[in-house]
């Protein structure tokens, strides 16, 4: 690892955290991520005996969501700096894991937001894998866009929706093939159309196990970047619900729903720092071992400069993604424009710091033997997930 480490604050703890993240990072994450990437039929990153389950499973015994999770022993403040020491780490081996990890745990949150034990047994168990079941066939970032719009009657019918029968929802309708977790996850924090029996659209957030009947799923989506990250389409042919499984009623789904974004914005601000940094570091390791005109490019004045550059956006997008974090945490409500202003820093950092360590490679870079066209195709996709980075701006520019 080429990076310095430039934090003048870390206690014994936090640093104790960090070298055991990073170590994850490199021996697992990024050798199983490449392996992932590599392979040409998505349905064999899913198969029984992929390295894919491992890794789950090692990020699992690490215990790193809990020692997070809001309400924890931790601090605000302390709390806040380890979600991004273990972020930026794990985005440093691999965003498609990273990410994965991350939603693995929505359902969970949904739980206890609920505050019915019932709930965070049936659905924090550890062998619970979820999914963030919000983007549908008709509709995508556009959710977000019209989600604080009261009184606004978002176009086009929904493609999924939960209608109140008695004493249960029944769910129809399709989700999206962009799901994360989707094909492989066993419950869904569900977000959809809501009808509460009057015929009268609105919008809930249920959750929903994906082991009972009606509940189907499709094949993994073939992407250009990100092959690690499962993400599939599910179907509900008419799926019944206890009503208490309704966590998020139409009456707290903007709050609800924009707290949510806040944390997944803030979450994806500190994961691509990590790639960046990957990028850097890659780039500033070739650019040492290279040798062009008789000396390792390093020493020619252009490739100088191009990786100060990238280290001066690295440094800028770290700096703004840890006080958003520090922020966000430490006061009620947080604040989605600061989350997505990490978001989009971060992710558009990401791509062109990428793009600057692939140009040093040059023809190499070109090559699928050298790591760094991967990192390029998958910070490219995070500039698209949760929210298109243009439509976020938009959405978080009403907050200013």
């Amino acid at each position: 690892m080429a990076s310095i480490d430039y934090e003048v604050e870390l206690t014994d703890e936090e640093r104790s955290l960090q070298e055991t993240v990073h170590r994850f990072a490199e021996e697992v994450m990024r050798p199983a991520g490449a392996e992932l990437d590599a392979m040409p039929d998505p349905q064999d990153v899913i198969a029984e005996g992929s390295v894919l389950w491992e890794v789950f499973e090692k990020h699992g015994a690490l215990g790193l969501n809990e020692l997070t999770a809001p309400g924890g022993d931790l601090a605000p403040r302390q709390q806040a700096r380890m979600r991004c020491i273990i972020s930026e780490e794990l985005g440093w081996g691999d965003s498609g894991l990273a990410i994965g990890f991350g939603v693995a745990g929505f359902p969970r949150m949904m739980a206890e937001m609920s505050g019915k034990p019932e709930l965070v047994e049936r659905f924090g168990a550890e062998d619970c894998i979820g999914c963030w079941a919000g983007t549908e066939p008709d509709h995508g970032s556009d959710l977000i866009y019209y989600m604080n719009k009261p009184g606004a009657e978002q176009p086009g019918r929904p493609n999924c929706i939960a209608r109140k029968d008695g004493d249960s929802f029944v769910l129809s309708g399709q989700k999206a093939a962009w799901v994360s977790n989707g094909t492989i996850a066993n419950a869904a924090a569900m977000f959809c159309a809501v009808d509460m029996g009057d015929g009268v659209r609105r919008d809930g957030g249920l959750l929903v196990p994906l082991d009972v009947p009606g509940v189907s799923k499709g094949k993994p989506l073939d992407k250009i970047g990100q092959r690690a990250l499962n993400q599939g389409e599910l179907f509900f042919d008419d799926v019944r619900l206890p009503a208490d499984y309704m966590v998020i009623p139409p009456e707290l789904y903007a709050i609800a729903t924009e707290m949510i974004l806040t944390g997944a914005n803030g979450g994806m601000g500190s994961i691509f720092v990590g790639v960046a940094q990957a990028a850097l570091d890659l780039a500033i390791d070739y650019a040492k071992e290279r040798v062009q005109g008789g000396v390792p490019i390093f020493e020619h004045q252009s490739v100088k400069l191009r990786l100060f550059e990238m280290f001066r956006k690295v440094q800028a997008a770290r700096a703004l993604s840890r006080q958003v974090t520090l922020y966000n945490v430490m006061n009620a409500p947080p604040k989605l424009h600061l989350a997505v202003a990490s978001k989009v820093t971060s992710t558009n950092t990401a791509f062109e710091v990428a793009s600057s360590a692939l140009q040093i490679f040059g023809g190499n870079g070109l090559s699928r033997e050298y790591p760094i066209e991967k990192l390029l195709r998958d910070a490219r996709a995070s500039m698209i997930e949760d929210g298109c980075n243009d439509v976020l701006s938009l959405t978080a520019a009403e907050s200013l």
